[in-house]
Order: C-alpha cells, then sequence, then structure tokens
C-alpha cells in the first residue's frame, strides 16, 4: 500500500471520549524497527509498558505531536479537533512525512498521500506507537491537572466518564479542563 515512500507517518490520537482534558494526537516516523519493549495499541498495554514502549520509541523515531485543549473542542467539536491535532502532530515532526497511515477512518485534509486504515493501532507498527506516544503524552497531562484540579481523579480515571469521576463532578462542579459540549450534566443525570 505505501511501498516505495521514503517517510511513512503512523498517526494517532488519544482522548476522543474523556469528559475532560485535551484530545492528543501523535505522528511517528520510524528510524529503526526493532524494539525490545512491546509496542502494540495503547489501550492493549499496561502503564508501565506503555512507558517504557514511549521511551524506545522517543529514541527510534521522529515524532510530532499534537494538542487541542477542551475550549476548542468545544468550539469545533471533538470530529475537527481530533483531525486539527492530527495535522498539529504531522506539523511537529522534524522530518517531512511523504505518506501517511491514519488509524480509524478519517482523512485528513492536506496534500500529502494518505491511507485510514480502521484499526490500524493492531495492525501497523508506526500506528501503534503514535498509538503509545499520543496516550502517553495525554496520560501526563492528566496526572499534572490533577495536581492542579485536585479532587477529581484525573490521575486515575484520565478524564474519562467513570462513577467517581461523575460523582466528583456532582460535589465540585466543572473544572475548567472539563469540556462543555459533551453534556456533561446529561451524563451526571444518566
Amino acid at each position: 500500500m505505501a511501498m516505495g515512500y521514503r517517510f511513512i507517518a503512523g498517526i494517532d490520537e488519544a482522548g476522543r471520549g474523556p469528559l475532560a482534558g485535551p484530545v492528543v494526537a501523535a505522528s511517528v516516523i520510524l528510524k529503526n524497527y526493532n524494539f525490545s519493549a512491546k509496542i502494540d495499541d495503547s489501550k492493549r498495554l499496561s502503564p508501565l509498558a506503555r512507558e517504557r514502549a514511549y521511551r524506545e520509541i522517543s529514541q527510534k523515531a521522529f515524532v510530532g505531536i499534537g494538542i487541542v485543549p477542551e475550549d476548542a473542542i468545544d468550539k469545533i467539536n471533538i470530529y475537527q479537533a481530533t483531525m486539527l491535532a492530527m495535522r498539529i502532530s504531522i506539523l511537529n515532526l522534524d522530518v517531512k512525512p511523504d505518506f501517511l497511515l491514519i488509524d480509524g477512518n478519517m482523512n485528513l485534509s492536506i496534500e500529502t498521500e494518505q491511507a485510514a486504515i480502521v484499526r490500524g493501532d493492531q495492525k501497523s507498527l508506526s500506528i501503534a506507537c503514535a498509538s503509545i506516544m499520543a496516550k502517553v503524552t495525554r496520560d501526563r497531562l492528566l496526572k499534572f491537572y490533577d495536581n492542579i484540579f485536585p479532587g477529581y481523579g484525573f490521575s486515575q480515571h484520565k478524564g474519562y466518564g467513570t462513577k467517581s469521576h461523575i460523582k466528583a463532578i456532582t460535589h465540585k462542579g466543572l473544572s475548567p479542563i472539563h469540556r462543555r459540549s459533551f453534556h456533561v450534566e446529561s451524563v451526571i443525570r444518566g
């Protein structure tokens, strides 16, 4: 599919479904295909395994990160915000890719040739690496936010709509990093 291209970037995101925090995308162009760490869809790895993989990917790939905050998500919607984060991640690569492998069924409105791959993080090494880089970056941000906005449990649930998170919102109200467009109130009411 992408034969004959020199710089193929795998692209994935983390944070489309949470009630709080940004959406983060990563673009990864591999310089080395041999990994000692386990590389897989980030959701299928433990936090410790993701951290190990993150460190090794950082050494063996060009990585670009794109972050779109919750207020922008509220303005342009999560789908558009995800595509924007992906485009930013591509621009933040040190090398310009000549082909993109995108997880899911998104097509980015850029001129670079591309292919969307459903469950690409389970089928492509570079997309799996992008999945890990995006997830670890976002998880680190939510741990940081947990210190700024204590009592919500962002370190544990990473902004997803868990029972403990919804209970915290019920008692404390919304924090500045909660997404208003996700109709948090309807989630709380069930």
